[in-house]
């Protein structure tokens, strides 16, 4: 999709959200009036909207449009004024140059606040840019990197990936039982950083990494990694990666008759990695910040009005996006501006009630102070609870 094609789009979800679609004749005096008095506040949005990880971006897209709408249809008033907020979304393809560029046409657009980008490799790099231009920025990146650059623009969605690594690690070696470790990760900073914390914690616990192993996150063929593996007969094999990889994996670990248990992170927890892995997906193990959509303070009034705006279930990453838009609006109205520099500090200060979470609030560096993880596995070709440990 080029540019203009992605500013059709993002004006499409904007007419949506102001609930100003086409009507018949001309808007009428008192209607010109009311348009001209409202300060229009853009707020960005960028993810991949495009190729093997779209279903993630659109995913997250969709949590924060349903938050615009309701925003808007609640009049929205700010510092005296009526404001109604606009959606400009940029597909940056989960590419970290891609997301640089994104990142400066959405502040050339005049964006007043920015949710997104969905990954760590591309969430890092344009962080550096909404941060020299002072927009408040919170993106659904888990990997430590993206809040520990000193940029004070810079919040979560969702937990990093120090607590999941850590929760994953030590229940592969406590509720397992596992004492032989194999790791394999796609060098994308979500990848890589998620391993790591993973392998820290599994050693921590006094099991034995006996295999780290490197791929692409465009990769679809790892028997020879997967050979390598299992000649070191581990019985765990972790991936930190997303579900486009993990489930020719899960196929190609049954096919090579490796009798380890796969597991991962949120990525992997989709209905996705079901559908490509199939039979093989049978055991798997996932973690994923927060609590099962059920159990969310939210959850179900969320799950309702996101099926019937978009005529499909809830999968990962949408409560997530939807609260991050409440909280960014929640900001400006305290501070009474859409000014970046005016309601940052307010941002900065968040204590709200949100879908996922009942105390929605960060720590210095804009991480989220309430961490629940829960890990899933694939029973009866679905994922279902195994536990959920709080911070």
């Amino acid at each position: 999709m080029n540019r203009t094609g992605r500013v059709a789009v993002g004006l499409l979800v904007l007419a949506a959200a102001a609930g100003c679609g086409p009507q018949e004749g001309k808007p009428s005096a008192a209607g010109r009036e009311k348009a001209s008095a409202e300060e229009v506040i853009r707020i960005g949005f960028a993810a991949p909207l495009t190729g093997p990880q779209a279903h993630y971006g659109k995913e997250m897209q969709n949590g924060v449009v349903l938050a615009i709408e309701a925003l808007n249809a609640g009049g929205p008033v700010i510092g005296g004024r009526p404001v109604r907020f606009e959606l400009v979304s940029e597909d940056d393809q989960a590419d970290p140059k891609q997301g640089t560029g994104v990142a400066q046409r959405l502040v050339d657009a005049g964006i007043r606040g920015m949710l997104g980008h969905f990954n760590s490799g591309t969430s890092i790099p344009a962080s550096k840019i909404y941060a020299e231009h002072g927009i408040p920025q919170i993106a659904m990146a888990t990997a430590p990197a993206y809040t520990r650059n000193g940029y004070k623009t810079a919040f979560r969605a969702m937990t990093n990936d120090v607590q999941q690594g850590g929760v994953m690690g030590r229940f592969a070696v406590e509720k397992l039982g596992a004492k032989r470790v194999a790791i394999v990760d796609d060098r994308t900073a979500y990848g890589q950083g998620l391993a790591d914390e993973f392998e820290k914690a599994v050693r921590a616990a006094g099991a034995q990494v006996v295999r780290r192993e490197y791929t692409s996150d465009k990769a679809t063929d790892f028997m020879a990694i997967l050979t390598s593996i299992k000649a070191a007969a581990p019985d765990v094999v972790f991936f930190g990666g997303a579900d486009a990889q993990a489930g020719p994996m899960a196929r190609q670990i049954r096919q090579l008759g490796l009798p380890a248990t796969l597991m991962g992170g949120e990525m992997v927890k989709s209905p996705n990695f079901i559908q490509l892995a199939g039979e093989a997906a049978e055991g798997t193990v996932a973690s994923l910040a927060g609590l099962p959509l059920a159990q969310m303070p939210g959850g179900k009034d969320y799950a309702a009005r996101y099926e019937a705006r978009f005529k499909e279930e809830v999968q990962v990453y949408s409560p997530y996006a939807y609260d991050a838009a409440k909280v960014m609006a929640a900001a400006m109205v305290r501070a009474g501006s859409s000014d970046p520099a005016a309601y940052l500090p307010e941002l900065a200060r968040t204590q709200a009630a949100g879908v996922t979470s009942a105390n929605i609030a960060y720590d210095e560096r804009g991480d989220l102070r309430e961490g629940t993880i829960t890990v899933y596995r694939v029973e009866g070709g679905a994922w279902k609870v195994v536990e959920a440990v709080g911070r």
